[in-house]
């Protein structure tokens, strides 16, 4: 939900001037599972001090810019790996922070609105979230593990003949159109009955998470996925 002059991020670059000019890679960071306190780093210096492979970290902060890749490099297995840990790392600030944070504006609201839109505001953000759960603990329990065993061995194994990563993308689906949902009916119809800043801050905490939910479908679909089912035709020694 941030402005961004989209600088392109390179080794050189400070990491107190790429945040100024887009305060969602503080977000970044935190998937990263890093602190926010930079010093006086550069991108290449921030990158040896937390131990961060430098072309994934340039590659993922290009793409939070708006700067979407042409063509992907070589990825080491070590890589893709913290690709995979970052995914996951963004599953936990979903539900551990935004999911919660969202729900109690909601339930604040209904206290000081009663319009009768809001219960059914409340069921359908929770049909959303218990929706968007499952998608991630597929994620977590099916993909993910898949992804690392690939990586971990220079065969194909048995759970590779029952998963694969193009199964995993078409079982990718779009969670982020009920937050544009969502965002509508607190936008167009649901009266304002005292409720002013509270809706305000709803609305924001939705605009900050239908980001960083775009930010993750980016790098899971145009990154993890060709990365993976390359890997994976490599293993099998077969065609598409």
């Amino acid at each position: 939900m941030y402005q961004t002059n989209k600088l392109f991020v390179t080794p050189q670059v400070s990491m107190t001037e790429l945040i100024s000019e887009n305060p969602s890679l503080l977000v970044l960071l935190e998937h990263f599972d890093t602190d926010c306190v930079v010093h006086d780093d550069s991108v290449h210096e921030f990158c040896t001090h937390h131990n961060i492979p430098e072309n994934v970290f340039t590659l993922f902060a290009n793409i939070y810019n708006g700067i979407i890749p042409t063509a992907l490099p070589e990825f080491s297995n070590e890589d893709c790996m913290v690709m995979i840990r970052f995914l996951a790392q963004s599953h936990v600030y979903y539900k551990t922070q935004k999911y919660p944070e969202i729900e109690s504006y909601i339930i604040q609201l209904s206290e000081y609105n009663k319009a009768p839109e809001i219960p059914l505001i409340q069921k359908f953000y929770y049909q959303y979230v218990a929706e968007v759960n499952e998608h991630l603990e597929y994620e977590n329990a099916t993909a993910f593990p898949f992804f690392m065993s690939l990586l971990h061995t220079q065969e194909t194994t048995e759970a590779s003949n029952k998963f694969s990563a193009l199964e995993y993308k078409e079982h990718h689906t779009d969670i982020e159109c009920k937050l544009s949902e969502l965002k509508q009916l607190l936008l167009k119809h649901v009266p304002i009955q005292n409720d002013r800043i509270l809706r305000r801050k709803i609305l924001v905490s939705l605009f900050e998470l239908e980001q960083d939910l775009h930010m993750h479908s980016l790098i899971e679909e145009v990154i993890l996925t060709p990365v993976m089912h390359a890997i994976e035709k490599k293993r099998s020694h077969v065609k598409k």
